[in-house]
């Protein structure tokens, strides 16, 4: 474990900061849910700028494979990096929370797509109809605590359950 003159972390975790969050929400079982934003421009061909908070865009593109530039990844390999991202994140939290020291984590996704339906030129299922997962992970901690904290990773990853489970999509149209 790391220790800084004022907070204890592990895995660049600060614990406290994440104790003191999870204290204020026991206290109001009623407190507002977190809502989250983004929005795409796009700009010219296949490319396309997504915002979020201040931060720089998030650019995609198509590969030459369907007609674009490749000067970016697309939304579907996006939507792959989405669920790792966020598994990265409950591992190294609820790893240090456990006590766990993390020296390596790796998630790597993979998926197919129908891009006949894509297209127009066959019906079907659009997106992908599974996606396989791997973690690998370097610590010390013993197998029947890692496979736990899988678990517990798992269970809880919020954008993982939104892709497992159904989710409503509201869509509409505003033309100028």
């Amino acid at each position: 474990m790391t220790v800084s003159s004022s907070t204890a972390t592990i895995n660049g975790i600060d614990l406290a900061a994440v104790g003191a969050l999870a204290q204020q929400l026991l206290a109001d079982p009623d407190a507002p849910k977190s809502s989250w934003s983004a929005r795409t421009q796009w700009t010219g061909a296949f490319t396309s700028a997504s915002y979020a908070r201040e931060h720089r865009p998030i650019v995609s593109d198509e590969p030459a494979l369907l007609a674009g530039t490749n000067s970016a990844p697309n939304p579907v390999e996006y939507l792959l990096a989405a669920p790792g991202s966020c598994l990265a994140v409950g591992y190294a939290a609820s790893a240090a929370a456990r006590g766990i020291e993390l020296r390596a984590l790796e998630i790597s996704l993979a998926g197919t797509i129908d891009l006949r339906v894509f297209l127009g030129l066959a019906e079907g299922h659009a997106g992908y109809e599974q996606i396989e997962l791997t973690t690998r992970v370097d610590s010390d901690a013993d197998e029947a605590a890692l496979q736990e904290l899988h678990e517990h990773v798992v269970k809880t990853s919020p954008v993982g359950n939104t892709i497992e489970h159904a989710v409503e999509l509201r869509t509409r149209l505003l033309s100028s």
